[in-house]
């Protein structure tokens, strides 16, 4: 492959691969990223050909903080292609006339899918009635310890999936709920009981108190 065909260009630029050779006839390419000779990345938007160092902070791409608010000097190569890049990241953006092997020819199928029981619904245009654990996407795993060992299926545990024995958990809270408070309503009813009891004594001791005072006086 002729790479001087991506001299001078920037990242997110797209190439015909016309250009590169034959069996890539058809094909467009984006330009995503790259490094240099020496490993350092290039950077979106440093409109340069060669290496600069420059100021980053949380949220620049080519440096992770350490510490929250950290400022670090670093190394970046500029956007512009030059003969000094190692490595240079493309994807397809429109597939030509011929498959690639190894890349365009094989469909790898969906390792991970979803997980939340309404997630599972939306992605199988599934009503509420259906069942939801039969529609999980499951893998294919072969054991790496026992040679020749028959290979099984794992799912992902479905997350928010309404049971009857998360049904039943949540009644039991709720009754639950509802005893205390009829608990406390009861206690609430012996303690107002008790306070009023207590506030008549103590008139009554009061109304003795001052009814003795005035038959000595």
């Amino acid at each position: 492959m002729d790479s001087r065909v991506f001299f001078d260009k920037k990242i997110a630029q797209e190439v015909p691969g016309d250009s590169i050779g034959d069996e890539w006839k058809g094909y467009i390419f984006r330009i995503t990223g790259g490094n240099d000779k020496q490993g350092f990345p290039m950077k979106q938007g440093v409109l340069l050909p060669h290496r600069v160092r420059l100021l980053l902070s949380d949220g620049h791409s080519c440096y992770r903080i350490r510490r929250t608010g950290e400022r670090r000097r670093k190394s970046v190569r500029g956007c512009i292609v030059g003969p000094d890049i190692a490595v240079l990241s493309l994807i397809i953006v429109k597939q030509g006339e011929s498959d690639i092997p190894g890349l365009t020819d094989v469909v790898l199928p969906k390792r991970l899918g979803p997980k939340r029981a309404t997630k599972i619904r939306k992605f199988f245009n599934l009503t509420k009635e259906d069942d939801v654990r039969k529609y999980v996407v499951r893998r294919e795993v072969v054991s790496k310890k026992k040679e020749g060992a028959k290979p099984y299926t794992k799912a992902p545990k479905i997350q928010r999936l309404v049971t009857p024995i998360r049904l039943q958990r949540r009644r039991h809270l709720l009754s639950l709920k509802r005893r205390k408070i009829e608990q406390q309503k009861e206690q609430k009813s012996e303690y107002d009981v008790l306070i009023a009891k207590r506030v008549a004594e103590k008139k009554a001791k009061v109304a003795a108190i001052k009814a003795a005072h005035h038959k000595t006086a």
